[in-house]
Formats: structure tokens, C-alpha cells, sequence
């Protein structure tokens, strides 16, 4: 929507009473509703196994020595 087309709509919706600019609103969140589409939310547990190719051929014993060591320097 244009700028100018917006202030249009914006002046008329001014000439509205109270109630009729409520009744407008309710209107326009059920036109809103209609055309969104919510999107799913996920879970944490979708990240699972994610980045599992880094730590492949590392030994976990040794780098958790390795960054112990460093906490010292």
C-alpha cells in the first residue's frame, strides 16, 4: 500500500465513531488471521546430533585434559 493510500484510509477510519473504528479493527484481525499462517515452533530435540562430525576422531578424554590445562595459564 502507497503512503498516500494509507493516509487516505487513516483520514476516513478518523471519521469513524468510537464504536464503528472498533468494529473496524475486529474486522481487520479476522481478515489478518485468514491470510497468516502460523509457523510450527520446534522443539530444542530438533537440534539433536547437530555438529556430531566435528567430535568424530576426537578423544574426549584427552580434550577435556587439554582445556583443563589451559584454564591454568
Amino acid at each position: 500500500m502507497s503512503t498516500d493510500a494509507y493516509r487516505e484510509a487513516l483520514s476516513r477510519v478518523l471519521l469513524l465513531t468510537p464504536d464503528e473504528q472498533l468494529q473496524l479493527l475486529a474486522d481487520i484481525v479476522v481478515m489478518l488471521r485468514q491470510q497468516v499462517t502460523v509457523e510450527p515452533q520446534h522443539s530444542i530435540m530438533e537440534l539433536e546430533g547437530l555438529g556430531k562430525e566435528i567430535w568424530q576422531d576426537v578423544d574426549v578424554e584427552k580434550y577435556i585434559d587439554e582445556e583443563r590445562n589451559s584454564w591454568d595459564k
